[in-house]
């Protein structure tokens, strides 16, 4: 079977999701880092090429199981995760700052079925109520920690993840995987949709 033809030109008429300031006219490269167990920064910090801190999550146990908050560097709340109780496909909505209300919707994240043996989320921006077409697309292994995110259902990559493996990492109960965020493209919101695909992971495993 031929491989796709995928798309990597750069996305000069994508607009920022979560704020202009997180958009480069070059790739990104972002070092994540899940901690297995924090009580101060959170649990995940994201590094740039120089090691130093851009974004953090705060951590569960400093806030409600189905509520994460992304933080720049100065932990400055940038946007709030919530899961919405009961739902059925892990329905997640995305707020600006620390906020959960209604007006301050930014995007909604949902699995793309009930069932899934890969990875495969949906991701649409509060202005497409009717959500007939996704505006992203995850797809791939979260467990393997190799996912890409699309643009819309098209071959237009616009993130894409993978795993990163040191003997340091594993001894220290901490899982490190790379992003590179593709030209143009908000590197926040792709963190943000990351944060995300680790709930639903932690949630099937429960």
């Amino acid at each position: 079977m031929a491989s796709p033809s995928y798309s990597y030109a750069p996305l000069s008429g994508m607009a920022p999701v979560v704020g202009p300031q997180f958009c480069h006219p070059y790739p990104v490269d972002l070092t994540v880092t899940k901690k297995a167990l924090s009580m101060t920064d959170g649990d995940f910090a994201v590094t740039d090429v120089n090691g130093s801190v851009v974004l953090k999550v705060r951590g569960r146990i400093l806030s409600l199981r189905d509520r994460r908050v992304l933080l720049d560097a100065a932990g400055n709340p940038l946007v709030t995760m919530h899961e919405k109780i009961l739902s059925a496909h892990h329905r997640w909505q995305v707020f600006r700052g620390d906020s959960t209300d209604a007006k301050d919707l930014l995007y909604s994240v949902k699995k793309s079925s009930f069932i899934q043996l890969k990875t495969e989320l949906d991701v649409f921006l509060s202005a497409n109520t009717g959500e007939q077409c996704c505006d992203f697309k995850i797809k791939g292994s979260y467990f393997e920690r190799s996912c890409i995110v699309y643009l819309g259902s098209s071959n237009n990559i616009i993130a894409q993840m993978n795993r990163q493996y040191t003997v340091k990492n594993v001894l220290l109960g901490k899982d490190t995987f790379g992003v590179t965020v593709y030209p143009n493209v908000d590197y926040a919101f792709i963190v943000s949709l990351i944060v995300i695909l680790d709930e639903i992971h932690r949630d099937n495993r429960d």
